[in-house]
């Protein structure tokens, strides 16, 4: 069951499209919206997809330049059992709650958040103020937060499309 997101296809394909996803509850990201590439290998779900974030984030495990996610579970020991719901449900909330400053992308977030915490937390918050509203990402203010789920039919469409595409 995949949470309400608002999902952007790229070129009219399934392979690529935008997510747009809502900072975790209790977390400094909580009021952040971020709009994250989705690229799916043509192996998928054999191969992890390729996520990154579009508008800016400050965390130690986001390359702040790129967007490019740190994520051991995806990047190294993705498995078909994964999908797309671990993505949004899981991984990226669980890499926005509890950072990993030890295997850093973003060098200076990882040592702001092992130096000082609180100081850490206020740049989060500021990153989010100013480059993860819903404008900035082209969406309205939704009150919806990341855990609603889509209906039955909705995430079946979307299983069904993307089970179209077999490879050759």
């Amino acid at each position: 069951m995949m949470s309400d997101y608002k999902v952007e296809l790229i070129n009219d394909g399934m392979q690529e499209f935008y997510v747009h996803f809502n900072g975790p509850n209790e977390s400094p990201y909580h009021g952040g919206v971020w709009r994250i590439k989705v690229e799916l290998p043509d192996a998928y779900p054999y191969r992890s997809p390729s996520i990154g974030f579009v508008n800016k984030i400050y965390h130690p495990n986001v390359d702040e330049m790129s967007g490019s996610v740190c994520l051991d579970v995806i990047n190294q020991t993705w498995s078909p059992m994964f999908d797309l719901v671990n993505v949004f449900e899981v991984f990226i909330p669980q890499l926005l709650l509890y950072p990993n400053p030890s295997d850093p992308l973003n060098g200076e977030a990882a040592a702001l958040m092992m130096r000082d915490k609180p100081a850490y937390e206020l740049r989060v918050k500021e990153y989010c103020e100013k480059y993860a509203k819903p404008e900035d990402i082209g969406a309205a203010p939704e009150e919806n937060s990341s855990d609603e789920e889509l209906s039955e039919d909705e995430y079946e469409s979307l299983d069904d499309e993307m089970a179209g595409q077999a490879d050759p």
